[in-house]
């Protein structure tokens, strides 16, 4: 319970990490919302991992959408949920004393609500998504393969610096060399040496490699990328580096060994520890130049 936010309930173990066994995807619908208090949506721990839990929201939090699935709205009782918010919480925001649903009722109005065979259309929904995710892994490995097959060839023809770094150039621009702290829009593509695809601000990449983000996309997270150009830049040594060989316009692939990369610990749980890695890079224009 959150006093102004929600209250959340829906698990079996009354810990408030149980769960039914099973996992479904999210719902997400242009036209539900969490938009006021009352609405009811799913709790989970990321994309794809609802359950049973939910919570119903005490206050309007649009934030929210396209990240929980809505499901519904209270229609009567909205006081008795108020009332809940207002419990005293100990540790975790768990109430002092336990608050139970005794019981739940399902109504169904109309026909086709009382047709509906909601276990059975379950456990086949379920099956079907199963295939599906099934038929997407294999389809992501053959292109991770197809990828990877694409850089062995390029790399044999790659040039090695003296720091581990290979660079083969795919596009040579005629734009100038930008000046060491000049800002730069670069677009990429990260790969790990299996060819599989762990991010890229290319839109049309990450939905053709299938790891395309609506929230991302609502955030403008596609498209050039603004960074330093030069030895300060924010970025993994053997992505700046690359960066310094090239000019405005260039594209390059570079092979950036595990040491000039995130090294022994890895990166967020993105990157596994020891990973060496493979970029596309495009160096789009001098940021302060575009703008004028």
């Amino acid at each position: 319970v959150i006093d102004g936010f929600m209250i959340q309930g829906g698990d079996p173990t009354g810990t408030g990490s149980g769960g039914p066994g099973y996992k479904y995807p999210d719902e997400f619908v242009d036209t539900l919302s969490h938009d006021t208090k009352g609405v009811l949506s799913m709790a989970n721990a990321g994309p794809g991992t609802n359950g049973s839990q939910f919570f119903i929201t005490l206050a309007p939090v649009k934030q929210l959408d396209n990240r929980h699935t809505v499901f519904g709205k209270i229609v009567k009782g909205q006081d008795v949920v108020d009332s809940i918010g207002k419990v005293e919480t100990g540790p975790r925001d768990k109430p002092v004393k336990d608050v139970v649903m005794n019981e739940v009722n399902i109504i169904r109005k109309g026909s086709a609500a009382k047709k509906f065979e909601a276990a059975k259309v379950f456990e086949t929904e379920l099956a079907e998504i199963e295939s599906k995710k099934e038929e997407e892994a294999k389809k992501m490995q053959e292109m991770a393969a197809k990828k990877a097959s694409e850089f062995d060839a390029l790399e044999a023809k790659a040039d090695s610096l003296d720091s581990g770094l290979k660079i083969y150039f795919e596009t040579t621009g005629d734009g100038e060399k930008p000046k060491n702290g000049q800002t730069v829009n670069v677009i990429y593509e990260g790969y790990f040496a299996d060819g599989n695809i762990f991010d890229t601000n290319r839109e049309e990449i990450a939905q053709e490699m299938g790891i395309w983000n609506e929230q991302r996309a609502a955030q403008g997270g596609y498209g050039p990328m603004a960074t330093v150009y030069g030895p300060d830049a924010p970025m993994i040594p053997g992505f700046k580096e690359g960066m310094q060989q090239m000019n405005i316009g260039d594209e390059a692939v570079i092979w950036i060994p595990s040491h000039l990369g995130y090294g022994e610990r890895g990166a967020g749980g993105v990157i596994p520890p020891n990973s060496d890695l493979i970029f596309r890079i495009k160096l789009v224009d001098i940021k302060d130049e575009a703008a004028k």
